[in-house]
């Protein structure tokens, strides 16, 4: 290794750290010192030492971009996305939208160039997660619910900014990208991120399960970090950034059991090489350029403040909250961190946009980053200016906007539409699927087979006629599975069936749908016969139908699609089980109980409990209480419907099922039945004494378990003094002599009542 990297390397980190410790002293995020320290080792810092090696830097720098998307795919999951309902895509979405054009407007005015309009529109378009997570948590709002709604937004706004990366980059490429280009880069998208989700939850999970028992948290380390630079590698082959790759990755590990404790291990990986991309961020400052561009500065700083407390705040609106909420949200989120920084650096590394803009992003990050916190306090005194004189019409416009019940518009919510969304959405995973294993047997498989097969001497047909039969059967063999339950999955759902019975006009529809998923299913099979073969457009057409009728009625293939379906569940599942199993989550059928009144609860054996040591037959909490024991946590094992010889230990957390008067009941049993404090614990002290034995004592003739010292005495015989240095141990059939030297240990009352009674 150089000397310089390692030069580099020692200063970067030293300074880093005398800067973030500083940082840490007055409560400032540790990104803006990471910032300054790497403008202190600039060269644009002549009074001290500065990088020799630029480029040595920028290539860990994206490697630190990598690890960051990897650590933000390991926090993401796609059911919390899925449970968020629409208000916080609203939000998203439109406070995206409103930035984004704000950021491109902005750039114009000021002459700026296409692709730095462009760029800086997608900087201010996303806020700061980082910065406003340590805002919150400074100022003790984490608990309030605009808080936790600025949170699902920004969760989106990360994901959308992934998205945004791939398509800048797709927009760089392109000397002038029109609708038809910009469709198919967020197709090519959509396709990339549900084909690896798909195939890495079914292969990701499965392979941790099998290896589980081997790892320990260096190889879990190195398994992740692996799997993470594997799919960016893919993601960079197949046209995207190496950092998309890596969260994709870390969103599919995210869905595993293993996810917090991957998290835990990767964080001080991910901290080392995101500190030196925050520091090459810093590198890139220069004085001269913040003075030139002063106006810009400010002017930005000012578009994200505005842009954000009145766009912000009306897209949270549009969203369903409240006017007072919304402002809130709004405010909190008029900054711009380090995703800003990601996508300058995207633009930087593909050489479109100018040296100016980067160290002019920086500097307005910095200045809303400290504005953060007064702009979260301003929210409050500017809703009450609002609600005082806006007119009382457009308030109760805004109340009856923001009213709207996401729970009720989710149960009007027809079977027809649950029908069609969940048949529209498996149709396009099991489509992905099936012409990602068509590419795969055309591209790889096809090429292979006629390699290794003869080339036929037959002069009337074409010689590659039996590579092209294998490859046209192995192929059809393998989407098969995915063909099937594009025509069958949800023919016998509840609510079809509820359709179907309830009236008769809803039938027709109904095989309309099954018609329509079966021309799909056939359109695959005849693009794979076709590519093959050089038969009539009928003769394929008709080996398509064969073969969907085959797959249909075949049952060994319906086995085969519903075990697959299963496994995807199920490892999909993974992370929820685990956590239900360890206490950490709410068992699913706590919502099906029969009784309304019935619940779950958990209740946690104090250390000092006189239930303790003894078995749940014996406590009789059935008899007593009126409750079930349906599973007990004990550290990290989870006993489920534990017998009655099962015993209980201290610490160990019931989770018992009951109505909230007979949970009480046991809560509080549990509770007040302890062994109360010692009030003369001074007299507990344990004593060593010495013992005589002599033709008198009682001890004579007696072995050690006859003498009765420990049973009646609470005492105990530590050794037998012979003269030596150290005490003889006493076997208990021992017998004592006349002249024994005995030590016995014992409280001090127990030692004095058998040395008056043996003496």
């Amino acid at each position: 290794m150089p000397m310089s990297l390692i030069q580099d390397l020692a200063l970067i980190l030293v300074v880093a750290g005398i800067v973030t410790l500083l940082f840490r002293k007055l409560r400032q995020p540790l990104v803006l010192g990471y910032i300054v320290a790497g403008f202190l080792v600039s060269p644009h810092m002549p009074y001290i030492m500065s990088v020799v090696e630029r480029r040595n830097i920028q290539t860990w720098a994206d490697i630190g971009v990598m690890f960051l998307l990897f650590s933000l795919g390991l926090d993401f999951s796609f059911k919390k996305i899925m449970k968020m309902g629409a208000s916080p895509m609203i939000s998203a979405c439109s406070i995206i939208f409103c930035m984004t054009v704000l950021g491109i407007c902005v750039a114009h005015a000021f002459g700026w160039s296409r692709m730095d309009c462009i760029f800086l529109g997608g900087m201010l378009a996303m806020s700061s997660t980082t910065i406003i997570f340590k805002a919150f948590d400074d100022m003790s709002l984490r608990q309030h619910h605009f808080a936790s709604v600025v949170i699902s937004v920004l969760i989106l706004e990360d994901i959308l900014a992934i998205v945004m990366m791939v398509m800048l980059a797709a927009i760089s490429g392109g000397n002038n990208p029109d609708g038809g280009e910009m469709a198919q880069s967020i197709l090519r998208i959509v396709f990339f991120l549900v084909l690896w989700f798909v195939v890495g939850i079914f292969a990701i999970p499965l392979f941790l399960r099998h290896i589980r028992k081997l790892m320990s948290n260096e190889t879990l380390l190195i398994v992740s970090l692996g799997l993470c630079c594997l799919m960016a590698v893919i993601s960079a082959k197949a046209g995207f950034s190496s950092a998309f790759g890596a969260f994709v990755m870390g969103s599919i590990l995210a869905e595993t059991v293993e996810a917090d404790k991957i998290g835990r291990i990767v964080e001080p990986v991910k901290n080392l090489f995101g500190a030196i991309f925050f520091v090459s961020v810093g590198m890139l400052v220069d004085p001269s350029i913040l003075i030139s561009y002063y106006i810009p500065i400010l002017s930005i700083v000012l578009t994200i403040i505005i842009g954000q407390s009145v766009f912000g705040s009306f897209s949270f609106l549009l969203g369903g909250e409240s006017l007072r909420n919304a402002i809130r949200c709004g405010f909190s989120m008029a900054q711009i961190g380090e995703f800003a920084f990601i996508i300058a650096s995207l633009g930087l590394s593909l050489g479109v946009i100018s040296d100016f803009l980067y160290p002019v992003v920086v500097a307005v990050s910095v200045i809303t980053t400290f504005l953060t916190p007064y702009m979260m306090k301003a929210s409050v005194p500017c809703y009450g200016y609002l609600e005082r004189h806006l007119p009382k019409r457009l308030q109760r416009s805004i109340t009856l906007m923001s009213g709207r019940d996401p729970q009720h518009s989710d149960s009007d919510k027809g079977n027809w539409h649950k029908l069609l969304r969940a048949m529209v959405i498996n149709t396009m995973i099991y489509s992905i699927l099936s012409i990602a294993v068509i590419a795969i047997s055309i591209t790889m498989l096809l090429p292979f087979l006629r390699s290794v097969i003869p080339s036929s001497t037959n002069s009337s047909m074409p010689s590659t006629w039996i590579a092209n039969l294998l490859c046209g059967i192995v192929t059809i063999i393998a989407i098969s599975p995915f063909l099937r339950a594009i025509v069958m999955k949800k023919n016998h759902s509840e609510e079809f069936q509820a359709l179907w019975s309830e009236n008769r006009i809803n039938r027709f529809p109904l095989v309309f749908t099954i018609i329509c998923r079966t021309i799909i299913a056939m359109a695959f099979v005849f693009y794979v016969c076709n590519y093959l073969t050089h038969f009539t457009n009928a003769i394929l057409i008709t080996v398509a139908v064969i073969a969907i009728v085959l797959m249909v009625m075949s049952r060994k293939l319906k086995r085969h699609s519903i075990r697959l379906e299963r496994l995807f569940v199920m490892n999909l599942r993974s992370r929820d089980i685990a956590a239900q199993a360890r206490g950490k989550r709410r068992p699913l059928y706590e919502g099906r109980l029969l009784d309304r009144d019935i619940h779950i609860a958990e209740i946690e054996i104090p250390e000092d409990s006189r239930w303790a040591g003894k078995r749940l037959s014996q406590l009789r909490l059935r008899n007593r209480f009126g409750v079930h024991v349906s599973s007990i946590l004990r550290g990290i094992r989870r006993i489920n419907t534990p017998s009655g010889d099962c015993i209980i230990f201290p610490g160990d957390k019931i989770q018992a099922i009951g109505s909230d008067s007979q949970l009480a009941k046991f809560s509080t049993a549990a509770d007040i039945e302890i062994y109360q404090e010692d009030t003369e614990i001074e007299r507990k002290e344990m004593q060593l004494k010495q013992l005589l034995v002599t033709s008198e004592s009682m001890f004579i003739g007696k072995t050690l378990s006859e003498s009765k010292i420990r049973d009646e005495y609470h005492c105990m015989v530590v050794g037998l003094d012979t003269g030596k240095k150290n005490l003889t141990m006493i076997s208990p059939t021992y017998r004592f002599e006349d002249g024994d030297i005995i030590w016995i240990v014992g409280e001090a009352d127990a030692l004095k009542r058998i040395l008056n009674t043996y003496q």
